[in-house]
């Protein structure tokens, strides 16, 4: 595969995916997300002579992206922002609300996973095969199933509040 050649055609299919997954790391920030989504893409043009075809090219931008996000996640840990929604301490008396609030709800409990769970739920969210998504992240795929599993139980409990 010639990426050069094909980069747009690319850019095209896994950049909607490939923003949907800094998304879901930038819990919302769509701005950061974009950026994050651009990086991913710059990289994926940079280092477009190292992809050797071992795997999708689908699987490679996704670790990329994975990638991309957790370097820069680690860094604002260091210098984390301070967010006024949080200081506000406003609660919603409908733990249900709206569709937007079930939405940010989840992202809330996504947000509380480790690293590595967080990849596979925002990628299987993505509905990225569950095959690729044990190939990115070198899971064997009856592990990734079980973990993925977990996960969702997990959310579940985060979403209803059992914790």
């Amino acid at each position: 595969m010639n990426l050069e050649k094909d980069f747009n055609e690319i850019y095209n299919t896994h950049g909607p995916k490939v923003y949907r997954l800094c998304l879901g790391y930038a819990s919302g920030d769509e701005d950061l997300a974009r950026d994050w989504m651009q990086e991913s893409f710059i990289r994926v043009w940079n280092h477009r002579k190292s992809f050797k075809g071992e795997s999708a090219i689908g699987t490679w931008i996704y670790r990329i992206a994975v990638n991309t996000c957790l370097v820069d996640i680690r860094k604002r840990k260091k210098h984390p922002p301070v967010r006024e929604d949080r200081l506000s301490g406003e609660i919603d008396a409908d733990p249900w609300g709206t569709q937007d609030d079930q939405i940010a709800k989840l992202y809330e409990c996504i947000e509380q996973l480790n690293e590595q769970n967080k990849v596979l739920i925002l990628m299987e969210l993505e509905d990225i095969p569950q095959a690729t998504i044990a190939q990115t992240v070198g899971l064997a795929y009856g592990s990734l199933r079980t973990r993925l599993s977990r996960i969702r139980t997990a959310l579940l409990k985060c979403i209803t509040h059992e914790k």
